[in-house]
């Protein structure tokens, strides 16, 4: 260990080294990724396990890239996508446009639906809106300390949640372990993909830096930190993931029930749960599932507000860190209107299918965009632009890091490649 290491892990208390990495993870795992592990329980058993605990390891190698760009070379991941050329401007500009405006809308309704259930007599659509701002003013006027004490307790409401649901389910620990095993049993393919390449955060994977910055994190001594920080995370959301996974052989593979692949389904199995283990049991439930919903909503509103802030600072000249571009900046806070009231509208009106086929393209080319961008800025010897700082040589990647940043740039490739087929092929005949 290095006298930096030393040093920095001696004056950080043991509480604190978890934070962003834990934020987020929070953020990343909303309901639709339990949901997609959940159906996946429930077509394939224990097949599909082994997926599950993938899908958490590349997460962690991209939130790693992530963060050693941001600690080593003291720049933003923005910073550094717009040193490769102004071709990554082009396309973050127009996605985060777009994807906030969708995403907004969505985070809202998947926040409501476990109130709605808890409560049956609310409106969905005014339950949505009011969920919209209460996350507003959570974030608008808190710190980012108090924002990630607030994601902590969401997490611990989750994890009781969604693990409790596993253990009671009381699973085959045979069948378990034999899941471990590499198999693609027929028609899962996509299944295998949708796992692997979805459960824990797109966007959001690239707002880690930005928590880093605002927790106080800023220069490679926290390296270290980081990657416990990292890990410990990503080990979370692995429980998170394994344990849904395990709901979905054990409740419902075994009694041959099928449920939505929406947020609905979450709903569902609630009901499920209430009926075989007691009304107690389907409550923790849907509070679980509303920890779940409303921590990526609040995730959101804070780090690709983040995101947001610095882009438009870069845009403005303005020095890196400027107040304008940090947690309540008046860019930061920008966005934040943008993710809440426009989006509202959608809420009151049907989507516009030219907007939703939009959001689903340049969605789906966001994570090979992030995997080949780390691949880019991790082993360039010297920046192209003159005001980015190079990383340097014993924080690039190594043969590993290369190798499995390039598998997980190839999956999302492929997945990108799916996800286009399926947006497009209702407009495009041919598809």
């Amino acid at each position: 260990m290095t006298l930096d290491a030393r040093q920095e892990t001696q004056s950080t208390p043991r509480w604190q080294v978890v934070g962003p990495g834990l934020v987020v993870a929070a953020t990343g795992v909303g309901a639709a990724d339990l949901v997609a592990t959940l159906v996946a329980g429930s077509k394939f058993g224990y097949t599909l396990l082994w997926v599950a605990v993938l899908g958490a390891v590349i997460k962690v190698v991209l939130v790693e890239g992530a963060g050693r760009y941001s600690l080593a070379s003291g720049r933003t991941i923005f910073e550094g996508w717009r040193s490769l050329g102004r071709w990554t401007t082009w396309y973050f500009a127009p996605y985060i446009a777009i994807w906030g405006l969708v995403y907004g809308a969505t985070a809202m309704s998947s926040s409501a639906l476990p109130l709605i259930a808890l409560f049956p007599d609310l409106s969905l659509r005014w339950t949505a809106v009011v969920s919209g701002l209460v996350g507003l003013a959570l974030v608008w006027l808190g710190s980012y300390g108090l924002f990630e004490k607030v994601i902590t307790v969401f997490v611990g409401l989750m994890f009781v949640a969604v693990v409790g649901a596993a253990i009671l389910t009381l699973p085959n620990l045979g069948e378990v372990l034999l899941g471990l095993r590499p198999i693609f049993p027929g028609g899962s393919v996509i299944n295998v993909l949708a796992i692997a390449g979805g459960v824990g955060g797109t966007i959001t994977l690239a707002a880690y830096g930005y928590w880093l910055r605002e927790k106080g994190w800023s220069t490679p001594r926290f390296m270290r930190v980081m990657r416990i920080d990292n890990g410990v995370a990503y080990a979370v959301t692995g429980v998170f993931v394994v344990s849904m996974l395990i709901v979905g052989a054990e409740l419902l593979y075994s009694a041959n029930i099928a449920i939505d692949t929406g947020d609905q389904g979450l709903v569902q199995l609630s009901d499920v749960l209430q009926d075989r283990y007691g009304e107690g049991f389907g409550l923790v439930f849907l509070i679980g599932f509303w920890a779940s919903s409303f921590s990526s909503l609040i995730g959101v509103w804070s780090g690709v507000s983040l995101m947001f802030a610095d882009f438009w600072g870069n845009l403005r000249r303005l020095e890196p860190g400027h107040p304008d571009t940090r947690t309540g900046g008046r860019y930061f806070r920008a966005y934040m209107l943008w993710l809440t009231f426009p989006p509202m509208l959608l809420l009151l009106l049907d989507k516009p299918v030219g907007l939703i086929l939009a959001y689903g393209t340049l969605g789906a080319l966001f994570m090979p965009f992030l995997a080949i961008t780390l691949l880019l800025l991790l082993n360039r010897r010297r920046a192209a632009h003159p005001d980015s700082a190079d990383v340097p040589e014993r924080w690039r990647n190594g043969w590993l890091s290369n190798s499995l940043m390039g598998l997980c740039a190839l999956l999302f490739l492929v997945l990108a490649a799916n996800e286009l087929r399926e947006v497009l092929s209702p407009y495009v005949s041919f598809l």
